[in-house]
């Protein structure tokens, strides 16, 4: 047999997962981890009662943001001076603003264990 017919094969290494370049958001994250660590913060895992509830809050926001935003598109088709429409808008910014402001609360007072 003639070397070249059959040619030797060649070895591929695999890199294992650990070999493997990391993103620029795993790095950040690895930053973060060893910064908390350093700080003495602990990461404790949410239980399922804690993401039914923050789930909760969360619909109970949506819902929240949906209703406010028909009523608001209602009036404002009613509306023609351009002053009460600003009015308009800006109340709707202030109660948009106000729910999210309540649902993030509840969420952290979820992943306290409140």
């Amino acid at each position: 047999m003639t070397a070249g017919l059959f040619p030797r094969p060649i070895r591929a290494t695999i890199p294992l997962m650990s070999d493997a370049p990391k993103s620029a958001l795993d790095l950040v994250m690895e930053r973060l981890r060893k910064k908390d660590a350093e700080a003495g913060i602990t990461e404790t895992p949410l239980t399922d009662a804690q993401r039914a509830d923050i789930a909760e809050a969360r619909r109970v926001y949506e819902a929240r943001v949906a209703e406010r935003k028909i009523m608001h598109q209602s009036a404002a088709r009613a509306t023609l001076d351009p002053a009460e429409r600003q009015s308009l808008d800006e109340g709707l910014r202030r109660d948009l603003d106000r729910f999210e402001s309540d649902r993030d609360s509840k969420i952290r007072k979820i992943r306290a264990g409140s």
